[in-house]
């Protein structure tokens, strides 16, 4: 009977089935199909004998021993995280900031305006992006030490002072994806019912109490759900961005070499792709069980606001 439920269920459907075809398709292809290159950390890497055919290491897990050794990778994976967690925050901050402003704007011709000139810098290239640092930062010829020389002050060698750069990657990460950012917390706050608000203000609310006892807790499963979502991502970073902004800079490289830069340069230099993928794979796990304990840690505030 079960079979034959199964089968109804696929003739009825059966047109949804062929929309979602391509997709499925796509999703074995560039998702399922990959995941058996997860044996090359734990292999000889050789581009003659292919993935399967390469020698098994000896011992097994010596491709990760310059990830859990070195003095480089450590730095490397200690700055991954901490970027990424005051990326995460300054972000949440910004974001959930910006689209309560915008929330509260009532000239709805300001409001899109903002709102457009706020997301434009997202389509802006990273490359774009760290040509425009440079040339604001550099020290012979930059305009903001061209600008403290004009008021008297001495020129800041921004690309050898490394304690400057979290600051710098903070706010050119925040100028170009605020915009984008804020888009899915509005919507939120925009799906809100009006009546709360309406009830609220018969009661002599103000705009701020509104605020906080109406958006904010009505935008906390929302919040819950971004932020697990990028604690997900917090061992991956912006490649594009911090060779963008960074490149080779050795002296910045105590705050702002991160995984992905240290990969591409041992990569670059060695062509060892077992090392390479042991990072990645590295990536996942500590990530994978980021998530988990994030999640859990979510369905002790809100069972309803985690993902799973």
């Amino acid at each position: 009977m079960k079979r034959h439920g199964v089968l109804r269920e696929l003739i009825q459907n059966r047109q949804l089935l062929v929309m979602f075809l391509p997709v499925a398709t796509l999703l074995f292809l560039f998702c399922y199909l990959p995941l058996s290159g997860l044996i090359i950390p734990f292999k000889d890497f050789d581009f003659s004998k292919g993935i399967f055919g390469s020698d098994w290491m000896d011992p097994l897990f010596n491709n990760f021993d310059y990830l859990l050794s070195s003095d480089v990778a450590y730095r490397a994976i200690r700055n991954t995280v901490l970027l990424n967690a005051l990326f995460i925050a300054v972000g949440l901050l910004f974001e959930v900031g910006f689209a309560l402003v915008l929330n509260e704007l009532r000239n709805k011709y300001f409001k899109r305006i903002t709102q457009s000139l706020t997301f434009l810098p997202f389509f802006i290239s990273w490359i774009v992006v760290g040509v425009f640092t440079y040339n604001l930062l550099n020290y012979d010829n930059g305009a903001i030490n061209r600008f403290l020389e004009w008021l008297g002050f001495e020129a800041v060698d921004f690309y050898s002072n490394a304690g400057l750069w979290p600051a710098i990657l903070v706010i050119a990460l925040r100028w170009k994806m605020t915009g984008y950012g804020t888009i899915i917390y509005l919507a939120a706050l925009t799906s809100i019912d009006h009546s709360y608000y309406e009830a609220a203000s018969i009661d002599g609310a103000s705009r701020w109490q509104q605020i906080r006892y109406i958006s904010l807790p009505m935008l906390r499963p929302t919040i819950i759900i971004l932020t697990l979502l990028a604690i997900g991502r917090i061992m991956n970073a912006d490649f594009g961005m911090f060779y963008a902004m960074v490149g080779d800079a050795s002296p910045l490289f105590p705050t702002t070499d991160v995984i992905d830069t240290l990969v591409y340069r041992s990569l670059r230099k060695s062509g060892d792709i077992g090392m390479a993928s042991a990072a990645g794979f590295l990536q996942s796990v500590i990530a994978f069980v980021l998530v988990l304990a994030s999640n859990h840690a979510a369905r002790k505030i809100d069972r309803d606001s985690a993902i799973f």
